[in-house]
């Protein structure tokens, strides 16, 4: 791994130069510090990766496609094959955008304060266990951040968000999130209508994300237990958090924003494994269900799956005292019949990444924290309810330190994995009614 990066147009030195001055200005005549979010003088922004997968990949993609200006100059992930894989392809897409040289290439568990030092906005999309540390150590430098769901996997992790993105806004620097049905316009509008009454009271949420597993990366010859583990990330639910934070997110955070960013009160789950038990399936469970109850005394029925084999669905749906919605369909039916048309400009993948880059450039301020970390905490209570078999309130999820060991900044190549797998080779997993976390 690489440890001295380069700076790219400015020195790093001239940098330092440049920010005393700007904070001297700052302190003496109210200057606003977010016109230096990128280089001085110039029109680059400055982007870096942290993850080499195909989300971080999309979002690169994504942010060089909504700004000309948007130059991509560091990468990084556990593995450099990755990060050269990506670099050649992202090469191939974007030629004019991507500057990346063999110094700005990492490796390694630590790789991250590289790309930070490196970058002006750090794309965050990695395993979720180090989300959380990522962007406090971004943010804390003064970088903008775009970071991917979920947010964190764990109270503990949640706790480092929100305190991340109160400082990015005492900062003024930007904070996107990867929780994307925000920025689409269709859903904009079903949810508006939804809120002046178009279906009455709501009643009733079917939340469902019934699929396919995620990718499955066999272990290479040479690896370690913790390399492996690392390299098939979304099958250790110590990097992962499972499938109610990793696929259910974006369903309730759906169901959050129609019920007005209010969380659910408590929740129970029922979940296990029933039939991928290979050892490359790790120790994460196949199948979980979540009711969930709001104070008012709706509940929310959240479904998720990861079986080869099975009907599948994504939608949420909404049940009101005076008709129904699909919001993914973007349909209401009912006393009030309505069908969003699209504008031919709805892809929200593209349109986040657009407010981000013309927020920095108008020296505006985004900051998405509230809802992400709320999001992301309704999965986790599901996530602990399904792997304990407990009830769990939001009060007892809120003010829990319990994380999934070991510490993000403790993790080392050469440490001691948390699970390891038995003699047949199959990774034991959590046994709801024995398990305890909280």
């Amino acid at each position: 791994m690489k440890k001295q990066p380069l700076d790219h147009g400015t020195s790093r030195r001239d940098f330092l130069k440049t920010s005393a001055t700007v904070a001297t200005a700052l302190a003496l005549g109210g200057l606003d510090v977010r016109r230096y979010a990128h280089a001085e003088g110039s029109d680059i922004i400055r982007i870096g990766m942290i993850g080499c997968g195909g989300r971080c990949t999309g979002a690169a993609v994504d942010a060089m496609d909504a700004d000309p200006g948007v130059r991509l100059v560091a990468m990084c992930d556990v593995f450099m094959d990755r990060v050269q894989e990506k670099r050649r392809y992202l090469k191939e897409q974007k030629p004019a955008q991507v500057a990346v040289d063999d110094d700005h290439c990492f490796d390694g568990f630590d790789g991250y304060k590289h790309v930070v030092e490196s970058s002006d906005v750090v794309l965050i999309a990695n395993a979720a266990k180090f989300h959380p540390l990522h962007m406090k150590t971004a943010i804390e430098a003064g970088k903008h951040v775009f970071v991917e769901k979920p947010h964190a996997i764990d109270p503990a992790g949640i706790k480092v968000v929100r305190a991340a993105c109160e400082l990015a806004r005492q900062k003024k620097l930007c904070v996107v999130s990867g929780l994307q049905s925000r920025y689409h316009p269709g859903y904009q509008e079903t949810v508006k209508r939804i809120h002046d009454g178009a279906i009455g009271e709501i009643v009733a949420i079917e939340e469902n994300f019934l699929r396919e597993a995620y990718g499955l990366y066999a272990r290479k010859p040479g690896m370690n237990e913790v390399e492996y583990q690392a390299s098939n990330q979304y099958h250790f639910n110590w990097l992962c958090g499972d499938d109610v934070p990793q696929s259910l997110v974006h369903n309730l955070d759906r169901s959050t924003w129609v019920m007005r960013e209010q969380a659910p009160v408590k929740g129970h789950g029922l979940a296990g494994r029933s039939s991928m038990f290979d050892p490359i399936y790790g120790n994460v469970f196949d199948h979980h269900s979540v009711v969930y109850e709001y104070a008012n005394g709706v509940k929310a029925y959240a479904f998720c799956r990861t079986q080869v084999g099975c009907y599948n669905e994504v939608s949420s749906i909404l049940l009101g005292s005076k008709g129904r919605c699909n919001i993914l369909a973007m349909q209401i039916e009912g006393e009030t019949n309505w069908q969003y048309t699209s504008s031919g400009d709805d892809n929200p993948y593209k349109i986040e990444h657009r407010e981000l880059f013309k927020a920095i450039r108008s020296g505006k301020t985004i900051n998405n924290g509230d809802y992400m970390a709320r999001s992301t905490l309704v999965t986790i209570m599901g996530q602990i309810s399904c792997y304990t078999g407990k009830e769990v309130t939001w009060d007892e999820i809120s003010k829990s330190d319990f994380y999934y060991p070991p510490k993000p900044e403790d993790c080392r190549r050469d440490m001691d994995p948390p699970v390891k797998p038995g003699p047949d080779g199959v990774y034991p997993v959590y046994i709801p009614g024995k398990t305890t976390l909280l």
